[in-house]
């Protein structure tokens, strides 16, 4: 049983990594586009069903299973060690994984049906690269192996994110969310070196094993967490290193709802859960992850609230909801965070696919050209309403378990502050989230509009009705499974690690339907003026136009700082390094040009120049000098 679950994971890692392989290898294939997506698609199909079938066979017992093999070897055993590692967390993420990227890949060949055969063919190599580095991330069994994944995801990032690389928009975007996930990646990497130093050994199963039966040495163990948790805090999007994900929405679509909803952005809060046992031993540190996801989680939905583009109110959504899981993890409960990683995939996956189909409709991210599209895209607003239920942390829906649990969670871990904080952030999801839904699908309806920029949208020619098939499915998938979830979750109470009071349930189901209220209010019935709204909190309104001018903070550090650094270090290697160097090259020629002339070709001054040198030597052998 073992061997097989071995053999399923490894079918599920290895076929995109060959899909790609084969795309990249072969140019008539990767320039003939939808032969290669199809090829992508086949080897992410496999990956699901392995994926799948895993998980059937994972029933029958509960106990990890780990094979590695020798990588780098050493005296006393290897360094390091290739494999995988089976549990329960990583074959419920392999599943969220490999189902989102199959209805992506779906949706794109839907999507992105006007790009050109090369382009689509290098997207399609693209995705499964990726595929193959998340899923790496998720079976590693040691910490290098990880890393190793983990910057795979960050290059599969940038080149997705830049796809459209000719948009200067595209490729600022992708070398930001490249430079500054890389930033909290430093971090990580010291903290695996420490960690290392300290530990001997990489292994997650034997640093775990290590720490239970006390025989690891405790010391210096909170700046190794913490510097893991700065490469968990870039990949995650975690405030102050949050502004690269808002941007990276320059993408295609479906590489938003894949990369910056479901999997990679989740790569750091799954980082934290599989080290949670580290940060158990390190409560200062775990204070410090709660108390910037709560930050986090607040300060983005407030970001969201005055956001005009639909794709950058879902970008810092899912900022909020990555604090939520941080939150969680920070109070001590990181089953909570895991389980909100795994509701937020789907519902915002299928947030994301469902903005998209409006955006090919309306030729438009901005929503003041949208309107009035529930009766010309009732499936798309269906769905999207269900996604926008979830979200708001509804009954019945995906979203609603695992909100309540992070909040009681929060709360058992006696973290009272970012309670308060995650609750007001989930006020004000509601509210903007349904927004969107009022503004969008109920609010007058809009002239056709033609977008200037062709990658604003993926086909210049849509119907602007509901999509075909190969939209609408993935789109439907995702819905019903938000609504089973939901179903699920609100029928089988899970075993908490915690008790929740009485008065929690009720309290954020009040929250949510008071935003929900409000919104309605505001955008449908238009009871309360939208500019009085914002201008009863015009102070926090104006910060947050400004994106509380963090940006700004960091474009004044590049300016007045790295670059000023850069142009001493610049000074220095041209007129001291250069200039000392040119010195000593001259110093050399001259040198050589008066050595040059005792070589004069003649035999007597050579038999002179040899008795003087005799003479010399003697005189020094016999104490003359």
């Amino acid at each position: 049983m073992m061997n097989d679950r071995v053999t399923l994971i490894l079918l599920a890692l290895l076929a995109p990594v060959a899909s790609f392989l084969l795309i990249a290898a072969v140019p008539p294939l990767r320039r003939a586009g939808r032969p290669a997506a199809f090829v992508s698609f086949a080897a992410v199909l496999t990956s699901l069903a392995s994926a799948l079938r895993n998980w059937q066979l994972s029933g029958e017992g509960s106990e990890p299973i780990r094979a590695a093999w020798d990588w780098l070897p050493a005296q006393g055993g290897p360094l390091a060690t290739m494999g995988v590692l089976i549990d329960p967390q990583s074959t419920l993420m392999l599943i969220l994984v490999t189902l989102v990227a199959t209805l992506v890949q779906i949706y794109s060949l839907e999507y992105l049906h006007t790009e050109p055969p090369g382009a689509l063919g290098r997207y399609y190599a693209y995705q499964s690269l990726f595929v193959f580095s998340m899923m790496g991330v998720v079976i590693a069994p040691n910490l290098l192996q990880l890393f190793i994944c983990w910057e795979l995801v960050g290059v599969c990032s940038f080149l997705l994110i830049g796809f459209w690389y000719r948009k200067p928009e595209a490729a600022r975007a992708a070398l930001k969310a490249f430079w500054t996930t890389k930033a909290g990646d430093v971090g990580l990497l010291i903290g695996i070196v420490l960690l290392y130093r300290l530990a001997g050994t990489f292994d997650l199963l034997q640093l775990k094993h290590s720490i239970e039966s006390h025989t690891f040495e405790t010391a210096g163990l909170g700046l190794i967490t913490f510097c893991l948790y700065l490469g968990a805090m870039g990949k995650s999007a975690q405030f102050p290193l949050h502004v690269w994900l808002p941007d990276a929405m320059e993408g295609p679509t479906p590489v938003s709802a894949l990369i910056h909803a479901a999997t990679m952005v989740t790569a750091g809060v799954y980082l934290l859960v599989r080290t949670e046992f580290l940060f158990r031993e390190t409560p200062e540190v775990l204070a410090l992850v709660a108390w910037i996801g709560a930050i986090t989680a607040l300060m983005a939905a407030t970001l969201a609230c005055v956001q005009t583009d639909i794709k950058r109110v879902l970008a810092y959504s899912t900022v909020s909801q990555l604090g939520y899981m941080m939150t969680a993890i920070g109070a001590g409960f990181a089953g909570a965070g895991f389980l909100h990683l795994l509701t937020h995939g789907v519902f915002k996956a299928l947030l994301f696919l469902g903005a998209g189909a409006v955006i090919h409709a309306v030729h438009s991210n901005e929503m003041k050209d949208m309107g009035g599209l529930f009766k010309r895209m009732p499936q798309v607003a269906i769905v999207f309403i269900i996604g926008t239920l979830s979200l708001a942390g509804v009954p019945l829906f995906a979203g609603f378990a695992s909100k309540e649990e992070v909040l009681g969670a929060v709360l058992a871990g006696g973290f009272m502050g970012p309670f308060l904080m995650l609750l007001t952030a989930a006020f004000l999801t509601a509210f903007y989230m349904f927004r969107v839904v009022f503004v969008v699908f109920f609010g007058p309806a809009k002239p056709a509009h033609a977008h200037a920029d062709p990658h604003a949208h993926a086909d210049a020619h849509g119907t602007g009705g509901d999509p075909g098939l190969a939209m609408s499915g993935p789109l439907w998938v995702l819905a019903l499974s938000a609504l089973a979830i939901g179903g699920y979750f609100t029928l089988h109470h899970a075993e908490a690690e915690f008790t929740s009071p009485a008065w929690l349930t009720p309290a954020a189901v009040t929250v949510a339907l008071s935003g929900i209220f409000l919104a309605w209010l505001t955008y449908q019935r238009q009871t309360i003026s939208a500019d009085s709204l914002a201008s009863a909190f015009g102070p926090i309104r104006r910060a947050a136009l400004a994106k509380f001018w963090i940006d700004d903070i960091f474009e004044a550090i590049y300016r007045s700082g790295l670059l000023a650094l850069a142009r001493i270090i610049g000074w220095v290697d041209r007129y001291i390094v250069d200039g000392v160097l040119n010195v000593i090259s001259a110093w050399t020629l001259d040198g050589g040009d008066v050595l040059r002339r005792i070589q004069t070709g003649r035999v007597g001054d050579y038999i002179f120049a040899l008795a003087a040198g005799l003479v010399f030597l003697m005189l020094w052998m016999g104490g003359g000098f």
